[in-house]
């Protein structure tokens, strides 16, 4: 099995399958490319653009081509000398209904689910009108209203009953059809299907989870299902169902009682944010946790790539997100040991000096370090104080980076992962009430306790793990999030803090230290990604260049000698890690990223040139538009020169928006997203000030005619 060289990524999708990429193999073997590098090329969901949307981990997507596609491919490279690396997303799968076969029987069955114990859902969750049901948050108005309304609705669809809402179809309990088929058995007299509605009534509850009562339901449900749609060839008893169905619907009450007897709780989707009950891919809810921790969720999820793999058909493996695994240690060391000799590398953003933990068995990250360290050498550090003065100016904000970033986190933890720190919480709770020294404390101590640790978190995670040496890196980590922790929240008593940290460090364990634990080490790095990655990276805009994936927009550049000795420290540790300038994932590619950088090679030419063009722009510039959003728009201009406005325009949508200060995705102000849209196509359209920017950016310009 060969280790990649040099692996050239393809973004597979609708407009590049598995067989266009076959087509690509020559021209990239000429180029001098050694492997592969797909995105993930398991089926995923209807609507999915990319491939982290996964549905079936048995099957390769049939919009790339399928097995036939991939047959292709394998056989094209291999044929040119040229091995695949492999995406893998062992962290999720999307909601998606009916694709995920799995989730549609967990919501059919509850917790009596086979498939229940896969995903990473909290039937019991304290406090909460959802127990032994997942909240499903995607109403368009609060549920009541919805009901009354008549867009929740009971369907017979050929042979079963279902629930649909608008666009969405969700099964229906089998228990729960009981008594609209008893009604339907007696207006049409047939006593088979009266048969099918008792059998349906008396199957074993939905919170019998034993071994036996699972085994029974199931094939019970299935029994009767056939039967039932054999029943329902029959004009007579159809229409009897469907009358049946009909007066359900017409019944707001009867239809509200049919609803609760469902395994989920149909919500408005703001709701999500507070009261969600299962574990999301940061604040994605259509993106579902899996326990991939658990020996059989592993087995079943990674079936196919393994096989591909043994066959020698992939080389290599990218583990996308690995800090949401409960587990990664584990995961990692299973993963290396199932895929002897396969090259693995993860998808790992570390901060500042932050290294990869020793026990993990793989190669190294995918680069994002390196690519930031790349920007950071082309940046002169000696500009940063004119910078800096710059963008107090334009964005009227004195706030430094840190204060950015930690205002930004406790708006996330606030507004988007509510409902994380409310699981969060029940844990803390969970342990504090075992222990009398501190159950007096209270929720809302707690939860305040938690919130000051995740925000004063200076990493995405730790990685603490019962059985496992625990890196003094983590200790440093931990101790220091508390220290900042303690010093922000001098109201909190600090000997919560003193049991958080023990418990955090692994000096306390027992089953309630260990979920806390491990929950907290989940939720620290969504905090940090949407926190400062997808919030703060788009508000502090000294320097847009540094606001990159894994980047640190608070350190100014880099010294070469401070370069050379981190390549020196890579070389030594994770000589076959990826060295990347540009990733799926950055903000802006390396060659933007490098016009911007020589701003800083000229920060008094660059201060002069953007205060004359907020002068040429003061009679297109409404009041609405901010400095800050206007000197993205013109450092956007600068570094991706020439750009039209069917670019600029749903980019500079997506940045005021994920900065979340005038307008957002879930909270949109129109008037503000119109007054930057109609500022920035003016600037494009000024000939004037395009010329301007086409002299500043014309090298052999005279600068000092300016």
């Amino acid at each position: 099995m060969s280790h990649p060289g040099a692996t050239y990524r393809l973004q597979l999708g609708p407009d590049l399958d598995l067989g266009a990429a076959a087509d690509l193999v020559g021209y990239l073997h000429r180029l001098g490319v050694s492997h592969l590098y797909l995105s993930p090329i398991l089926q995923t969901a209807p609507d999915a653009t990319h491939g982290y949307a996964v549905v079936d981990h048995g099957r390769v997507d049939d919009r790339l081509g399928g097995e036939p596609g991939r047959r292709q491919l394998v056989e094209a490279a291999a044929g040119a000398g040229l091995g695949i690396v492999l995406d893998l997303v062992p962290n999720h799968m999307a909601v998606s209904l009916p694709s995920n076969r799995w989730f549609w029987e967990v919501l059919e069955h509850g917790p009596s689910s086979r498939h229940a114990p896969y995903f990473d859902v909290d039937w019991d969750p304290p406090e909460s009108s959802t127990r032994n049901q997942v909240l499903l948050p995607i109403l368009g108005d609060h549920y009541g209203r919805e009901l009354e309304a008549g867009t929740i609705e009971v369907i017979r669809q050929q042979g079963t009953i279902r629930v649909r809402y608008h666009d969405h179809l969700l099964p229906a309990a089998p228990r729960s059809t009981a008594t609209i088929l008893g009604s339907a058995a007696r207006a049409s007299g047939s006593d088979r299907l009266g048969f099918v509605a008792r059998g349906l009534a008396s199957l074993p509850p939905a919170v019998a989870t034993d071994a036996a009562s699972r085994h029974r339901r199931h094939t019970d449900a299935a029994v009767l299902a056939e039967l039932l749609a054999e029943l329902l060839s029959d004009p007579g008893v159809a229409e009897a169902v469907d009358t049946a169905v009909a007066a359900l619907n017409s019944d707001p009450d009867a239809l509200d009682a049919f609803l609760d007897l469902q395994h989920y709780r149909l919500a408005r989707w703001r709701v999500a944010g507070q009261e969600l009950g299962y574990r999301r891919f940061f604040d994605i809810d259509d993106l579902i946790g899996l326990r991939v921790e658990d020996p059989e969720v592993f087995a079943e999820t990674h079936a196919l790539v393994l096989e591909w793999v043994r066959d020698g058909e992939a080389d290599g493996l990218r583990i996308d997100h690995p800090d949401g695994l409960r587990r990664p240690t584990q995961y990692l060391r299973r993963l290396a040991e199932a895929a002897p000799g396969a090259w693995i590398v993860v998808e790992k953003i570390l901060e500042g000096d932050e290294t990869l933990p020793t026990a993990w068995p793989v190669a190294g990250t995918t680069g994002y370090e390196f690519l930031n360290d790349v920007t950071a050498l082309l940046i002169d550090p000696q500009a940063e104080a004119s910078m800096t003065d710059l963008w107090h100016e334009i964005s009227g904000s004195e706030q430094s980076w840190e204060e950015v970033a930690e205002a930004s986190k406790r708006q996330i933890l606030r507004d988007v992962l509510g409902a994380d720190l409310n699981r969060l919480t029940n844990a803390f709770a969970n342990l504090v009430n075992g222990r009398r020294r501190y159950r007096d404390f209270t929720r809302t101590e707690l939860s305040q306790a938690l919130a000051e640790a995740l925000v004063a978190f200076d990493v995405y995670r730790t990685y603490v793990d019962e059985g496992d040496a625990v890196e003094p890196a983590d200790l440093v980590h931990i101790q220091t999030a508390i220290d900042r922790a303690l010093d922000g929240a001098a109201d909190l008593d600090p000997e919560l803090f003193d049991l958080l940290g023990q418990v955090l460090t692994g000096l306390l364990n027992g089953e309630a230290e260990t979920e806390l634990r491990m929950r907290f080490q989940q939720l620290s790095g969504p905090v940090m990604a949407k926190g400062v990655e997808d919030t703060a990276f788009y508000r502090y805009l000294r320097m847009a260049a540094l606001c990159e994936v894994g980047g640190d927009p608070g350190r100014f550049g880099m010294v070469p000698e401070e370069f050379h000795r981190r390549l020196r420290q890579r070389e030594a540790d994770w000589p076959r890690a990826i060295l990347a300038l540009s990733t799926h994932d950055t903000k802006r590619a390396e060659d933007v990223r490098s016009r911007l950088a020589v701003l800083s090679e000229i920060p008094e030419l660059w201060a002069s040139t953007v205060r004359r063009w907020r002068e040429m722009a003061e009679r297109h510039r409404p009041d609405l538009v901010d400095g800050a959003t206007e000197y993205l728009i013109y450092q956007t201009l600068v570094g991706a020169h020439p750009i039209g406005a069917d670019r600029l325009l749903p980019y500079l949508e997506k940045a005021t928006k994920e900065a979340k200060v005038h307008t957002s995705w879930t909270d949109p102000d129109p008037d503000y997203d119109a007054a930057v849209a109609g500022f920035a196509s003016a600037l494009l359209a000024d000939e004037d000030f395009m010329a301007d920017l086409e002299g500043f950016l014309d090298p052999s310009r005279d600068r000092n005619a300016r």
